[in-house]
């Protein structure tokens, strides 16, 4: 008890230090565009802004680079801090050093862009930047410079919040900086008069909004301009308060969406950001004027339910959902998007906003293995946390005692009817538990970082036995590789150590979703690459249910694609399903790939794939996946 109060006095003090600093900065950028805004003495608002930013963000020295009119070489107009005299007034080539690395790149430079390098460019950055930051300022019609931070006085290294107020700090003053240069060049040319009148009017308003932003950015969200953290936090505070004095109740759903990641490793984060907003409208769209919608981060939103029982919550929840029922269009690409969503109601499931959040986010989770999608919040689900435990334990139990066994389901060649591949499935029959759904033992295994332990097993299990079974007949064995096993740093080696003889990987096949192709292909690279330098063949796993096109695909080491059993089943009677298979054996073919079909259940849909040209059939129709010695027997009767 008196732990978790001093953890909670605690975080009130790192909570009021975050604000009061948050206040300060706000204050010194609120000083500089009212000292800046009426300053015309070029040289001054130079000296201005490198004094205030080094203020911000700690800097020793921090100097204003200035592209010169003949944009070929840069300028230091204005510094601040150790050494700076010595170098404010010299003239460098645009190419040269890190501000000739963010004219050409047009983005800041901070210690972070180094992982994004080669190695080659990696170590010849580390040693010319050292510790430093620098962010452009981009004017209205052109490029003006950027103001350059180099070590931090702490001794500490430039953080992601230095690099976030930094680049607001330069977008704000480079509006007054393009206007002092324009201002500067008037007088020269005897034009000021009207001209600086109406800039400097328009500097105002621009300096003005600039304050509003400030105030904006503070309590809204970025990407999709709903309320923030801090905003949702005051305003669930200001509802229990209230609650509390009306004798009311107070309802808070906690949404996450399904999936996410996947959508923004094959879209792209861009896009990824496109489908927030679109989500975000369509919420906003049917709000009731007293809720309240913010975003936590991520692909989490929250929304506050005034003077709403779990009754009610629970019914708010079910219409919140059903608003995705209807797909996204972005980018003329239709996207299927689903939530989990956790429901708690103060003062039932929690008597303040902390423990309120706390119960909310712990039904989401639960909403996550309901049929519905959503929960609320129970507190014997607690007891659900001590049955992970326990199931945690009987896996470890497994992998140590080998109880997962590997069932093999056959793939025939639809145009011979040879048997001529099988696909390696776990399965575990617990002694206390009896058959687990491999879907049950498969997530807890992901979530408790000891897939890559399974995979491996299966791996050098399906091997032995493909050894085996290729002594009489050629044959390949597929076993399923998830994304984070290929991105093991040990994987190579530990692949090395299974495959032993390079002519072993002639028996294998790595089945592995396309998203992970489209996405992490140039960091995998290398590591695919050499799986099919080892004899190993790459299928792409539940091809369809993605969000690539097979054309992107070519460049890629893949030796087959398998549609996805969802299109296969019903292939013989639903048009849509028809054109898909059609489409993609037919461009597979032309792009030199093999196609398989899984979840092939009757002889009306084995037909269909034979007159389409489909090379390999997998499922029920066939056989269900059967352990090793049945499917031995399977084999030699085949």
């Amino acid at each position: 008890m008196f732990d978790n109060t001093k953890n909670k006095k605690s975080n009130v003090v790192d909570l009021n230090q975050s604000l009061k600093d948050r206040e300060v900065e706000i204050d010194l950028l609120q000083k500089t565009f009212t000292e800046i805004g009426s300053e015309l003495d070029l040289d001054r608002v130079f000296q201005i802004v490198s004094e205030r930013a080094r203020a911000l963000v700690g800097a020793e020295t921090l100097l204003v680079p200035i592209l010169d009119e003949n944009c070929e070489t840069y300028t230091y107009r204005g510094g601040s801090g150790k050494n700076s005299n010595e170098i404010v007034g010299e003239s460098l080539p645009l190419e040269f050093g890190v501000c000739g690395w963010v004219w050409k790149h047009k983005r800041p430079w901070w210690r972070g862009v180094l992982n994004e390098l080669n190695d080659d460019e990696r170590n010849l950055w580390e040693e010319e930047a050292g510790t430093m930051i620098l962010v452009p300022m981009q004017g209205r019609r052109h490029f003006l410079g950027g103001i350059a931070g180099i070590n931090k006085i702490s001794g500490d290294e430039f953080t992601r919040r230095d690099l976030n107020l930094l680049q607001m700090f330069a977008s704000i003053v480079s509006i007054a900086i393009e206007n002092a240069m324009a201002v500067n060049n008037m007088e020269t040319t005897r034009r000021i008069n009207d001209d600086y009148r109406m800039r400097l009017e328009v500097l105002n308003k621009q300096l003005l909004e600039s304050n509003k932003e400030l105030e904006y950015l503070s309590l809204y969200d970025t990407v999709t301009g709903l309320a923030n953290r801090s905003l949702f936090h005051d305003r669930l505070s200001r509802n229990i308060s209230q609650a509390i004095l009306a004798e009311e109740s107070v309802g808070l759903l906690l949404i996450d969406l399904n999936r996410f990641k996947e959508v923004n490793e094959a879209l792209g984060h861009e896009r990824g950001d496109l489908l927030l907003k679109k989500i975000a409208r369509r919420f906003e769209r049917n709000m009731k004027s007293e809720e309240t919608l913010a975003r936590l981060g991520g692909d989490e939103f929250v929304i506050i339910l005034p003077d709403c029982d779990e009754e009610k919550s629970v019914q708010r929840a079910k219409e919140i959902k059903a608003l995705l029922d209807v797909t996204f269009n972005i980018i003329n690409m239709k996207i299927a998007v689903s939530a989990s969503i956790g429901v708690a109601v103060f003062p039932n499931q929690g008597d303040d906003s902390s423990s309120l959040l706390s119960h909310a986010d712990s039904a989401m989770y639960a909403a996550k293995n309901n049929s519905a999608g959503l929960y609320l919040y129970d507190p014997d689900h607690d007891q659900m946390t001590r049955g992970h435990l326990v199931m945690l334990a009987d896996i470890r139990r497994a992998l140590e005692e080998k109880q997962f066994k590997l069932y093999y389901q056959p793939k025939v060649s639809i145009k011979n009817n040879k048997l001529v591949a099988a696909e390696a499935l776990g399965r575990w029959v617990s002694d206390e538990r009896g058959s687990v759904s491999p879907n049950n033992f498969i997530k807890v295994l992901q979530q408790n970082r000891l897939l890559d332990e399974y995979t491996y097993w299966a791996i050098e299990a399906a091997l032995q036995q493909a050894i085996i079974w290729n002594r009489n007949q050629e044959l390949r064995v597929a076993v399923n590789l998830a994304p984070q096993t290929l991105m093991d740093p040990n994987f190579i080696r530990n692949l090395d150590r299974i495959i032993g003889d390079k002519k072993n990987g002639s028996y294998l096949t790595f089945e592995i979703t396309e998203n992970l192709f489209l996405s992490e292909y140039d960091s995998l690279k290398e590591v695919l690459e050499y799986v099919c330098q080892l004899g190993i063949h790459l299928s792409i796993d539940d091809y369809g249910t993605g969000y690539s096109s097979l054309s992107r695909l070519i460049k890629l080491p893949v030796n087959e694609i398998k549609i996805d059993q969802s299109f296969v089943k019903n292939v013989h009677t639903n048009k849509d399903d028809e054109v898909v298979v059609r489409s993609t054996i037919e461009l597979a073919h032309n792009l030199g790939l093999t196609v398989v079909a899984e979840g092939v259940e009757d002889e009306a849909a084995m037909e269909m794939l034979r007159k389409y040209g489909c090379d390999i059939a997998q499922g029920y129709l066939i056989s269900v996946p059967l352990p090793a010695v049945e499917f031995e027997k399977f084999l030699n009767g085949y």
